[in-house]
Order: structure tokens, then sequence, then C-alpha cells
């Protein structure tokens, strides 16, 4: 529901930071189970959602992308300081260059304009640059301007109705491997 919301936002030209957008989103919840807004569960899943665990090869993925001299950024619909903290937990931190967050530029992933903002950031083209994602809809944003795309495969399919991506392999560090061989 979080997800939806952002995007509609976004396909309107709007913007709340995805956090609020996550908040708004328990009101629907709660009403879809007949229950009124229990602030503690909201707080229980907020502060679940701050020890998520990276994907297993996280940071041998990360290593060797940065031993074969590519750059690592972190692009995120979360805030700089929650995207930060996740990855610092999680051993990630210290191999990414520049963390991106679209609080930065107001609009939410998908948008192309988010893509283009990270380019800018990273004084980068589209054409050496890959985005690597769990999530077909980000994977298709990024296609849109351009960029490689890699889609790591956990158990589920990549969606068929989205532009295909340029290369799809399971686990994250053969991801890294593949694109490895493609710089």
């Amino acid at each position: 529901m979080g997800l939806r919301d952002a995007f509609a936002l976004g396909a309107a030209g709007g913007y709340k930071p995805f956090k609020e957008v996550l908040n708004s989103a328990f009101d629907e919840l709660f009403a879809l189970y007949g229950r009124g807004r229990d602030e503690d569960v909201v707080a229980a899943v907020e502060a679940s959602m701050k020890t998520l665990p990276a994907q297993p090869g996280a940071i041998e993925a990360f290593r060797a992308l940065r031993e074969g001299g590519v750059r690592v950024f972190a692009l995120s619909n979360g805030s700089q300081a929650s995207t930060a903290e996740l990855l610092k937990k999680n051993g990630l931190l210290d191999f990414v260059e520049q963390l991106v967050s679209t609080d930065q530029i107001g609009l939410p992933k998908p948008r192309p304009e988010v893509y283009r903002f990270l380019l800018e950031k990273a004084g980068a083209h589209p054409e050496h640059t890959a985005l690597v994602a769990t999530h077909g809809w980000d994977l298709n944003g990024a296609a849109a301007v351009g960029l490689t795309t890699a889609f790591v495969r956990h158990r589920k399919p990549f969606p068929r109705a989205l532009r295909s991506p340029d290369l799809q392999a399971s686990p994250l560090t053969a991801v890294a491997r593949r694109l490895l061989e493609l710089a």
C-alpha cells in the first residue's frame, strides 16, 4: 500500500517522504482488518524496518564490485539517514560511495527523473551505469533512462509486463560477477 501510494503521488508529480507515506498506509491496513490504529503495532513495524537484513552475499558482492573498480551508489526511496543506518548495520556502508535519496529530488522511484538525478550526482552516463534491484518496477524506471538493469532473482520471476532486465541472476554475488564481465 505504501509503494502504491508513493507511485500514485509520483505519477501526479507529487511527493511525500517515504516514511510519511508508509505511516499513512497503516490506516488502510487497520481498517481492512476492522481495527483501530494501534500505535504500538506501528512502532514495532517501523522498528523492524530499521533492522532488515541485507541479501545473502551482499558484502561479498559489494567487495567484488569495488575491487573490480566499479563505483557503488545507493539509491533509495527512504531517507539518507535510514538508508545509511541499514547499510551500516549490514556492514555495507563502507562500500558505498554516496547515498542518494528521493527526498533530495522530491519525486519517488520509479520516476525517470530520479535515475537522471542519480546519474548527475555520480557524474555518470547511462550507458556506463547499472541498477541492481530485486524489484521489477525499480528496474523498469532505470531502463527508461538507458541504464543497464540487473534483476536479482530470489524465488520470484521478473514481472512479464515490465521491460525485461539486461541480466538476471541469483544470488547477488552472481549478479556482481556478471556486471564485472560487462565492465
